[in-house]
This record gives C-alpha cells, sequence and structure tokens, in this order.
C-alpha cells in the first residue's frame, strides 16, 4: 500500500466515498424527485425496520433528536412517512414508510445503483465485491 494513504485517516478515507457518492445520487437521482439525502437514507432504513422513534433514526444518523425531527417531518409532510398522532404509552412515535415512499424508494434504485458503479469505475469486479465485503464487516452491529 502507498505510505501516503497509510498516513491518512480511516475516517477521512471513508468520509471522502460518503461525499463523492452522496454529491451523485443527490445530483443525478434525489434532486429532480425533490428529496434531500438525509430524506432518502432515512427511508431506506425504515424500508428495512419499520417503527423506529425519531431518537433511534438520530442514532442510526449520529445527528440530534431535532435535527431527524426536521427530516421526519418533511417526510410526513410529503406522504413518505407516516407518525401517529400519540400513543398508548412513553413519547416516542414510532415512524412508518408509506407505500408512496415505498414507491419513491424503488424509482431511485437505479440511478443510486448507478451512482455506486460510477463511483467504482476503476475497481475490478473483485475489488467491487470485496469492498463491499470489508464494508458491511466493519459497520457489523
Amino acid at each position: 500500500m502507498d505510505e501516503a494513504l497509510e498516513d491518512k485517516p480511516l475516517g477521512f478515507l471513508l468520509s471522502r466515498v460518503v461525499n463523492a457518492l452522496r454529491a451523485e445520487v443527490t445530483a443525478t437521482v434525489l434532486e429532480p424527485l425533490g428529496v434531500t439525502f438525509p430524506q432518502y437514507l432515512c427511508m431506506r432504513i425504515l424500508s428495512q425496520h419499520q417503527g423506529r422513534s425519531n431518537a433511534e433514526l438520530a442514532r442510526d444518523f449520529n445527528v440530534s433528536p431535532q435535527a431527524m425531527n426536521v427530516v421526519l417531518r418533511g417526510l410526513e409532510e410529503r406522504g413518505f412517512v407516516t407518525r401517529p398522532a400519540t400513543v398508548a404509552s412513553g413519547r416516542s412515535l414510532p415512524a412508518r414508510i408509506t407505500r408512496e415512499g415505498q414507491e419513491l424508494l424503488r424509482r431511485t434504485d437505479s440511478g443510486v445503483r448507478a451512482a455506486e458503479q460510477n463511483l467504482m469505475a476503476d475497481l475490478t469486479a473483485r475489488q467491487r465485491r470485496e469492498f463491499r465485503a470489508i464494508l458491511a464487516t466493519l459497520g457489523a452491529d
């Protein structure tokens, strides 16, 4: 491995990858649909984990509950996410992605995949598989 790369912190390298992917996905897929990257990620999480609370989602994304509440309210206003007005006990309002939200995610899938392929265009098929496997391992709970 190049010595210059060994000196770069992992967080720096990962952030460069995330920023490159975010910029491409936002410009080519999300902006035309009027969706922000945080809204897209929130819907993606809810599509796999229905009923997450605002606090849980905020922890998932390492943002404040107030910031996540803004994201959720924007999605609710467009009918992509629902939360009950009240709950039987506690204060946590479980968020659920709607049918419209699921449809929006389906509409973004091919564009997001294309952006991922563009980002990894200089990697071989084996390197792409290994990269995904490494990221999955490092990000496992």
